[in-house]
C-alpha cells in the first residue's frame, strides 16, 4: 500500500497556491494516497486532480476592504479558527501519514501559524517526516522583513525536516528573497518549476492574443485596458476573467467588450489555451508565467504589484532578460494599445528551466522517507 502524505495549502487572495497544489498533488498521487487539506473558498468548475482526496476547512480569507474574514457566513472568524484546527487535527489522526507537507508556511501565511504549528508539531512527535512546499520568489518588502525572517528560519529550523523549493536554483534562489540573521540549518532542496502535465497540443495557433488575470480578483484593470486597446491592435482577442473576478466587473467587461473581443468566466487548461493563441497578455504569477514558458507563445507580462507585492515583478524582470517575455509595468497600462504591435512580432527565446519540478517533488519525498525510516505504522489507511 502506499504511504499516506497530508498536503496543506492555504489561499487567500488568487488561485495560484491552489493550482499549484494540484499540480503537485497529481503527481504525489502516483507515490503517495494524497488528501490535501484546503482553507480558502475553491470556485466552481475547478476540479481536483483524480486520485486526490479533498479536505475542505472552513474558508479564510482577504475580503471587502483588505480585511481578513470567514468566506463562509455560518462561521465567525474565531468560529472558523476553532472549525480549523479541530478538523485539520482529526484529519491528521485518522490518515496517520508518513510525510506532512505545509504550502509556503513559515516563509509566509503568518496568520496561520495558529493551526499549522500544532499540526507540524504533532507530525513530528508521531515520526512523520515535515516539509515546506514553497515557490521561487517569496515576498520581501514587508515593513517587518527581517523580523519576519528570523522568526520563519526559527520555525523552520524547528518544525522542518527539508525545504522543498519549486524553482530551477539557475533561475532564482531562496536566499535571494529571504535572509535571516542566521542561515536556516534545515536542509533545502530544489525540485525545478511545478507545472502540471500538458493536455493534447490544439491543432496549431490561432489569430486571437489570449488575455488572463489568473484567479482574476485583482484582474479587472488588466482585462480592461486589453478591451478597450483591442479596437486599435485590429486583432481579435480572447479575454479569460478568472473564476474570482467579481461579478460586477464581469458584468462590466461584458458591456465594455466589442465585436472583436471573446470574454469567456474560465478555462479548463490556461495551457492548452495559450498553445492555441497567437500571443498572450497575462499578469505574473508563478502558474501563469510557467505555462507561457512552456508553451513557447510570444507573451506580454504586466505584473501585479502593491507596495508590499514584488514577487511578481521579480519573476516578470527575470523572464525578460531570459528574452522569454515582454514586460509592462502596471503602471503603464494605458500604453498597451502600442505595445501590442511589438508583442506580435516579438519571437521569444527557449528558456532552458526544469519544468519537471511535480515528479521530481514526489521522487524525493520518497528518498526523504527512505532516510527519515519513519516506522510502517505510520503509513495505516485513513
Amino acid at each position: 500500500m502506499k504511504p499516506a502524505l497530508l498536503l496543506y495549502c492555504q489561499h487567500s487572495v488568487g488561485l495560484g497556491h491552489l493550482m499549484r497544489s494540484y499540480a503537485l498533488s497529481a503527481a504525489l498521487a502516483e507515490r503517495f494516497r494524497v488528501v490535501l487539506l484546503c482553507g480558502g473558498a475553491v470556485p466552481a468548475g475547478i476540479r481536483p486532480p483524480a486520485g486526490v482526496r479533498v479536505v475542505a476547512l472552513p474558508p479564510l480569507g482577504i475580503g471587502a476592504g483588505g480585511r481578513f474574514v470567514s468566506h463562509d457566513p455560518r462561521y465567525t472568524l474565531e468560529a472558523a479558527w476553532a472549525a480549523r484546527h479541530a478538523r485539520i487535527l482529526a484529519t491528521f489522526r485518522a490518515l496517520r501519514p508518513a510525510a506532512v507537507v505545509v504550502e509556503l508556511f513559515p516563509f509566509g501565511r503568518a496568520k496561520f501559524a495558529r493551526e499549522l504549528v500544532p499540526l507540524l508539531e504533532a507530525a513530528r512527535s508521531a515520526g512523520a517526516l515535515t516539509a515546506c512546499s514553497v515557490r521561487d520568489i517569496l515576498v520581501s518588502r514587508r515593513a517587518d522583513q527581517q523580523e519576519h525572517d528570523d522568526r520563519a528560519a526559527r520555525h523552520a529550523d524547528a518544525l522542518l525536516d527539508a525545504v522543498l523549493v519549486h524553482s530551477d536554483p539557475s533561475f532564482a534562489r531562496l536566499e535571494e528573497t529571504f535572509a535571516p540573521r542566521r542561515p536556516l540549518r534545515v536542509p533545502v532542496h530544489y525540485t525545478g518549476f511545478v507545472v502540471r502535465e500538458p493536455s493534447a497540443a490544439p491543432d496549431g495557433r490561432g489569430e486571437h492574443v489570449l488575455v488572463s488575470s489568473g484567479g482574476g480578483l485583482v484582474g479587472e484593470p488588466l482585462l480592461r485596458a486589453a478591451a478597450l486597446a483591442q479596437p486599435a491592435a485590429g486583432v481579435p482577442m480572447r479575454l479569460i476573467a478568472g473564476p474570482l473576478l467579481p461579478d460586477e466587473a464581469y458584468e462590466r467587461l461584458t458591456a465594455l467588450a466589442g465585436p472583436g473581443v471573446e470574454l469567456r468566466r474560465t478555462v479548463q487548461d490556461l495551457g492548452a489555451e495559450l498553445r492555441g493563441a497567437r500571443a498572450s497578455i497575462s499578469q505574473g504569477g508563478y502558474n501563469t508565467a510557467l505555462e507561457v514558458v512552456r508553451s513557447g507563445v510570444p507573451a506580454l507580462i504586466v505584473p501585479y504589484e502593491t507596495p508590499e507585492e514584488d514577487e511578481q515583478v521579480r519573476r516578470a524582470a527575470r523572464l525578460e532578460r531570459l528574452g522569454a517575455a515582454r514586460v509592462l509595468r502596471a503602471a503603464r497600462l494605458g500604453e498597451l494599445a502600442g505595445e501590442l504591435p511589438r508583442l506580435l512580432r516579438f519571437t521569444p527565446a527557449r528558456t532552458p528551466v526544469a519544468l519537471d519540478g511535480a515528479p521530481r517533488t514526489g521522487a524525493l519525498l520518497e528518498q526523504l522517507l527512505e532516510r527519515h525510516a519513519v516506522p510502517a505504522a505510520r503509513t495505516g489507511s485513513a
